[in-house]
C-alpha cells in the first residue's frame, strides 16, 4: 500500500463523528494508531469511559469510514480502554488518583452538588474506579445525596477509609462527621487542615477519577486546593439566567488566576423536562453557558433540563442516573459525563503529566 493511502486512511478515521458528542474523533484525541497490513487496516482507538456505550455505534462508523477508502478491503479495530493520566505518579499526597477533577460555579443553588454526584456516579457506572470528596465544608450534602449513612469504616493503619457509595463510589464527606443539623464554624486553617487531611489522610487507593464538590464562590478551599495538589481541571456550572452567569465567569476567572484549566462549562436547568411527557420547555432561557465557553474559549460540556426527578432523587439519595436512567435528564447527564471524560483524554494527549512538584506556602494575612 502507498503512503498516500495510509495518509488518506487517517484521515478518514480522524473525520469520524463521535455518535455522542457529534465531533470528529480525530479532534478527540481517540484515534491511538492506524496502519495497513496489504489491504487490512488495523485501528486502536480510545475509549473513556471504559464500557461506554458509544463503543457500538462508533465502530460500525469507523468500519465503514475505513473500507470506504480505495485499497482496503477489512479493518481490525482495537478499543485502548486505560484511563489516561494528568496526576504525576510521583505525587505524594494523592499517589494513586490519575485524573483529579474540580466542580465549581460562581454561587449556590446552580445544582453543582448534584451535579457532582451523578457525573461520578456516571463514570463509575461505565467501568472506572470513581472516588468522591466533599469540599463544601459548610454545606456537606452528598451523605444525603448518595444515600450514604453510618459509622466510619474502620481505617487502615493512620488512614480513614472513604466511605462506599453506590456503584462502588468512594467518598468523604464532613457531614459523615457531624450530628444531625450540626452546623461547622470554622476559620480559614481549620478549613486548609481539613482539606489536606481528606486528600492525604484517606485511603483513596487507585482511583481514574476523583471529584472535588467545592463550595460557592473562590474562596480559602479552591485556593487550598491548588496549592496542595495537582489538578486535572475544573467543571464549571451555571444555569441560563444572567446573575448565575456572571458568577461563574468569575470562578473561569479565579481559575485561571491560580493555573487550574478548565475543562469545560455545563448548563444546568436549561429548560423544564416534564415527568409524564418528557416534553422540555425553556423556564430560565438557555444557550448562555454556550455563550460563556465561546467566550472563555473552553469546551461546552453539555445541557443538562430541570426535571422534578433530579431533586426528588438529590432528597431521597436515589440519584437520577441511577433511579431514571432511561430519562431525558439522565442520558443528559450520562454524555456530560463523557465530554468531561473526553476532555482529560484531550487534556493527557496533549500536555504530558508534569513532575511533581513540592506544595506552594499558603498566603499569609497582611
Amino acid at each position: 500500500m502507498t503512503q498516500t493511502t495510509q495518509e488518506s486512511l487517517r484521515a478518514a478515521i480522524a473525520a469520524v463523528p463521535d455518535p455522542e458528542l457529534e465531533r470528529p474523533i480525530g479532534d478527540l484525541a481517540m484515534v491511538s494508531h492506524v496502519t495497513l497490513d496489504g489491504d487490512r487496516a488495523r485501528v486502536t482507538l480510545k475509549i473513556s469511559p471504559p464500557e461506554s456505550p458509544v463503543r457500538a455505534p462508533l465502530e460500525l462508523l469507523v468500519r465503514t469510514a475505513a473500507t470506504a477508502v480505495d485499497g482496503v478491503e477489512s479493518l481490525d479495530l482495537t478499543w485502548d480502554t486505560e484511563i489516561p493520566r494528568t496526576v504525576p505518579t510521583g505525587n505524594e499526597i494523592i499517589p494513586g488518583v490519575r485524573n483529579l477533577v474540580l466542580v465549581g460555579s460562581g454561587k449556590g443553588g446552580v445544582g453543582k452538588s448534584t451535579l457532582t454526584t451523578n457525573l461520578a456516579l456516571a463514570l463509575a457506572t461505565q467501568g472506572a474506579s470513581v472516588g468522591l470528596m466533599d469540599a463544601d465544608m459548610y454545606g456537606p450534602n452528598q451523605p444525603t445525596m448518595l444515600g450514604v449513612t453510618g459509622a466510619p469504616p474502620p481505617g487502615q493503619g493512620k488512614k480513614m477509609v472513604p466511605f462506599k457509595g453506590p456503584a462502588d463510589l468512594r467518598v468523604i464527606s464532613i457531614g459523615f462527621f457531624l450530628k444531625k443539623d450540626e452546623p461547622l464554624i470554622w476559620r480559614g486553617p481549620m478549613l486548609h487542615g481539613a482539606v489536606r487531611q481528606f486528600l492525604a489522610d484517606v485511603a483513596w487507593g487507585d482511583l481514574d477519577y476523583l471529584f472535588i464538590d467545592l463550595p460557592p464562590g473562590t474562596g480559602d478551599i479552591q485556593l487550598t486546593l491548588s496549592q496542595l495538589v495537582p489538578i486535572t481541571g475544573a467543571v464549571l456550572v451555571t444555569t441560563p439566567q444572567a446573575v448565575s452567569l456572571e458568577d461563574m465567569k468569575k470562578s473561569a476567572l479565579a481559575m485561571n488566576k491560580v493555573n487550574i484549566p478548565v475543562l469545560g462549562i455545563v448548563e444546568n436547568m436549561s429548560g423544564y423536562t416534564c415527568p409524564h411527557c418528557n416534553q422540555t420547555e425553556d423556564l430560565f432561557g438557555r444557550g448562555g453557558g454556550r455563550i460563556a465557553a465561546e467566550e472563555f474559549e473552553v469546551p461546552f460540556l453539555g445541557e443538562v433540563p430541570l426535571d422534578p426527578r433530579v431533586m426528588v432523587g438529590g432528597d431521597t439519595g436515589k440519584p437520577v442516573i441511577l433511579s431514571h436512567p432511561e430519562t431525558p435528564v439522565a442520558r443528559a447527564l450520562l454524555r456530560v459525563a463523557r465530554a468531561v471524560a473526553v476532555e482529560i483524554q484531550r487534556a493527557a494527549a496533549v500536555v504530558p503529566p508534569p513532575a511533581p512538584q513540592a506544595p506552594r506556602p499558603l498566603p499569609t494575612a497582611g
